[in-house]
């Protein structure tokens, strides 16, 4: 199992880069949410040209963002300055929609998106339908050597729904997901296996990498700790912004509300009615989404909600639960580094050398 890292993108994240490419991560991924974060290629650009090693990926890229054009000439570009260590990361967008007050973009236009960007990337000369007319287009010049055709770039789409993992199947992609529990990702896991044979695709070529936030415990230490709230307590607030969503706006909410978790989820939907304006609640409630607990939900988010949706504990715990998504077939476990706590990379590389060679420090 590789490990790798996100990163709610900042125009300077390619600091965080080399130092997890010192450390022996093997992906960065970022975040394409552009009214939460810096542009996501301007960073990586940045990125690839301070790192060598590295796998730089856009975890996800929302369509909607940008013309397919300006995506694949961006990748392009992105390939010259690394060669063959570029990855595409693609979804229909949660974060960085709802920041817009919009749900999911329509599952088969990010496939005719996909299917544009790939063909151009590959050299060829595909159509491309622009101001409602059909156009032929491809790269004219490459052989300048501007940008890079010749290295591939990988595809990865991020699927939670049935139809989605059979498109990942389909296009022979990587397949993101982003995961909180152990139970529920060896689940979907399962499906993207069923997904990826239906497809007769080799198994042993599926790549599947596991999202997550956490906090790397110290013996003790509380779930609802300082540091476990602001590493892990935003993955958690994800919950309360999924369901003032639902209330405020109709927009679907896909994580079922616990009984466990009923009463702070409430209170917090009764709080969200009276977000200003009126007219654009979402503007205050995805504000710091994956980013940070804003002081007016931390009453809501509790330990129990910490432990149900994140990847926090003690080594020991952190371990098992690592292990136990590798068993069930996921190839890489990304972790999410939350802004102002990247030196958290420095507990999740203990982790990472304690899960290959299986020693624990102070361990008998």
């Amino acid at each position: 199992m590789e490990f790798g890292i996100a990163l709610a993108t900042a125009a300077d994240s390619w600091k965080t880069v080399k130092r997890a490419e010192e450390l022996g991560f093997s992906h960065a991924w970022f975040y394409d949410t552009q009214m939460l974060c810096a542009d996501c290629f301007v960073a990586m650009g940045a990125a690839a040209v301070h790192t060598s090693r590295i796998r730089l990926g856009t975890g996800v890229l929302i369509p909607t963002n940008r013309i397919a054009p300006v995506t694949a000439n961006a990748f392009a570009s992105l390939n010259q300055l690394a060669p063959g260590r570029i990855d595409f990361g693609v979804g229909t967008g949660f974060t960085g929609r709802r920041t817009m007050g919009l749900g999911a973009m329509r599952q088969g236009d990010m496939e005719e998106y996909i299917r544009v960007v790939m063909a151009l990337l590959d050299g060829e000369t595909p159509e491309f339908e622009v101001e409602g007319k059909k156009q032929k287009i491809t790269f004219l010049n490459p052989e300048l050597k501007l940008i890079n055709l010749r290295d591939e770039v990988k595809l990865h789409v991020s699927a939670y729904g049935p139809r989605g993992r059979a498109l990942t199947a389909r296009l022979d992609a990587g397949w993101l997901n982003f995961v909180g529990d152990v139970a529920g990702g060896v689940a979907a896991m399962q499906e993207m296996r069923q997904s990826w044979d239906r497809a007769g695709n080799d198994m042993t070529d599926l790549t599947a990498v596991a999202f997550a936030l956490g906090c790397v415990l110290q013996p003790g230490e509380a779930m609802d700790s300082p540091r476990a709230m602001a590493q892990a307590g935003p993955r958690a607030a994800v919950l309360l912004h999924r369901a003032a969503d639902e209330a405020l706006t109709g927009l679907p909410n896909t994580s079922p509300v616990p009984p466990e978790l009923a009463e702070p989820i409430a209170g917090y939907v009764e709080l969200a009615k009276t977000f200003k304006p009126a007219d654009a609640p979402y503007l205050t409630n995805h504000r710091g989404h994956l980013m940070a607990v804003k002081p007016i939900e931390r009453p809501f988010v509790t330990a129990e909600m910490i432990r149900r949706t994140t990847f926090t504990g003690t080594e020991y715990d952190l371990l098992e639960r690592i292990g136990a998504l590798r068993d069930g077939g996921y190839t890489q476990f990304t972790i999410q580094l939350v802004p102002g706590q990247e030196d958290a990379i420095e507990d999740w590389a203990r982790l990472k050398a304690a899960f290959y060679t299986g020693r624990i420090a102070g361990s008998p």
